[in-house]
């Protein structure tokens, strides 16, 4: 499996998946802006197959339109599948997927497993990309739902929903990459340095980061292991972040639901 990163916005990224770096095939995952995905599609000879879409948000979507009505003009007869979350209107989806829905696009050596993941929205799912051969790690597709160091702002769903929803793709498997759709990585650390003080791991990983983002390379894809290293929001069982917790909020979190909202509103507030 091949994958590349196509900045968009201001911090997006629109991923692009195929089946090896030779291969022509391409499907594209929520591209809120077309223009990056021609330019991408026609500097390459690249060939799209499909889109793959995690919720309704307008910088994942907006698109959509435009990039097919570009490739149906040069190939009138082809209409490449656009799946998308059943919960949740989606421009011009042809596949409504949920939960533990599985697909391989005709030909492709890779199959798809849905996982439903509300919390940033009610319908947002990811796609946890495999390979039918060899030992290639899974690749995770989780648009705005789990960040490095960091997992997507509640506008539609509750704590307990994005709880849940952080801790089965906690469950996938460690060297699972995870593709998410924004450059937020800095940002995130920083505030984990202030959520989990004590953590080692983050001081390393941002130095990491700050020297690829220095070059203009992105921090991404980062991987499960590693964010179970470094990411608060997966770890509020953890002693330094529960204390980081009970310092700013002036009370120990109940359960970890309620850690997870804290340490949400924190973040959200966060100036670092």
């Amino acid at each position: 499996m091949h994958t590349e990163a196509l900045a968009a916005f201001r911090d997006n990224y629109i991923w692009l998946i195929r089946p090896d770096a030779n291969d022509p095939r391409t499907l594209v995952v929520d591209p809120g802006d077309a223009a990056p995905v021609i330019g991408a599609l026609e500097r390459g000879g690249l060939e799209l197959r499909g889109i793959l879409v995690t919720h309704h948000h307008s910088d994942h979507v907006g698109g959509i339109r435009e990039l097919l009505q570009w490739w149906q003009t040069k190939h009138p007869a082809d209409e490449p599948p656009v799946w998308g979350p059943a919960a949740e209107a989606i421009p011009a989806r042809t596949q409504a997927i949920r939960q533990g829905d599985v697909f391989s696009p005709t030909g492709w050596p890779l199959r798809f497993e849905v996982l439903e993941v509300p919390g940033h929205t009610l319908g947002h799912i990811a796609y946890v990309a495999t390979a039918l051969q060899g030992e290639e790690p899974p690749s995770l597709f989780c648009g705005d739902t789990l960040f490095s160091a960091g997992c997507g702002r509640l506008f539609e769903g509750t704590p307990a929903q994005m709880h849940h929803s952080l801790n089965k793709l906690s469950q996938l498997p460690e060297n699972t990459t995870v593709n998410c759709a924004h450059e937020y990585t800095l940002s995130n650390l920083q505030f984990a340095r202030a959520a989990d003080p004590l953590n080692e791991a983050v001081v390393t990983h941002q130095k990491r980061c700050l020297a690829l983002r220095a070059k203009g390379l992105p921090t991404l894809p980062s991987h499960i292991g590693l964010e179970k290293q470094i990411n608060p929001f997966l770890r509020t069982d953890q002693p330094g972040v529960l204390q980081a917790l009970e310092q700013h909020k002036g009370q120990k979190p109940g359960d970890a639901v309620q850690a997870l909202a804290w340490l949400r509103e924190w973040k959200n507030d966060f100036k670092g």
